[in-house]
């Protein structure tokens, strides 16, 4: 019988993963430095898709896109748009509260250079598709970067080709609408593939698909 969980504290199914998170815990002793659980509320109609704990973000603080670059613009914009009661992420004890949203990653683990194989992708698959099986009708899932994306199209047994990424592109999966977004990664906003103004934009479109729904 497959589990219907969506996430695991003690998974261990990913023996590269697991060696790697065991070496970190050796260096960092203070880091969370486990299969980081999703962040929000348990029956929210917004669900963001990450790629993977960061090393001195998530791994460091036990919450998805918390302590590092990538988090700051994206907290920003929660809050922004009444999905966040702060527009910071700093820990897990920082008073932060989610509404009718929740983040979680592809793969739950810290990646050594933070990228993670198709293996590790494909086995941490079943998290990620029994929640988005969990989620109400009319919701959205927001996918930060291409790996998120087609990972989201594999947790639905649907073909890739017929839904490719693409920045601002909406999907219709029945059960929900796909939005795609460039990751809010240090390098993207940097290099400024992805600016302010792009990521805001994501946000007002997702606002108002809830918002009609």
């Amino acid at each position: 019988m497959i589990s219907k969980a969506i996430f695991d504290k003690g998974c261990r199914a990913c023996p590269r993963l697991a060696t790697f998170l065991d070496e970190v815990q050796q260096r960092y002793p203070d880091y969370y430095c486990g299969p980081v659980p999703p962040f929000g509320a348990p029956d929210a109609r917004f669900l963001i898709v990450g790629l993977a704990p960061g090393m001195h973000g998530a791994n460091r603080s036990g919450r998805p896109f918390t302590g590092d670059h990538a988090g700051i613009l994206l907290y920003q914009m929660l809050h922004k748009y009444g999905f966040g009661n702060r527009d910071q992420s700093e820990s897990v004890d920082d008073g932060l509260v989610l509404s009718d949203c929740r983040i979680t990653n592809a793969v739950k683990c810290l990646p050594p250079d933070n990228k993670p194989v198709g293996a590790e992708i494909n086995t941490c698959n079943s998290f990620l598709a029994n929640e988005l099986d969990s989620l109400p009708e009319q919701s959205v899932v927001l996918a930060l970067g291409g790996i998120a994306h087609r990972a989201i199209i594999k947790a639905l047994g649907e073909r890739q080709v017929e839904f490719p990424f693409a920045h601002a592109a909406v999907h219709d999966l029945g059960q929900f609408r796909l939005l795609d977004s460039y990751h809010c990664s240090r390098y993207n906003t940097n290099t400024r593939r992805l600016t302010e103004a792009m990521f805001d934009a994501i946000f007002a479109t997702a606002r108002e698909m809830l918002d009609k729904s």
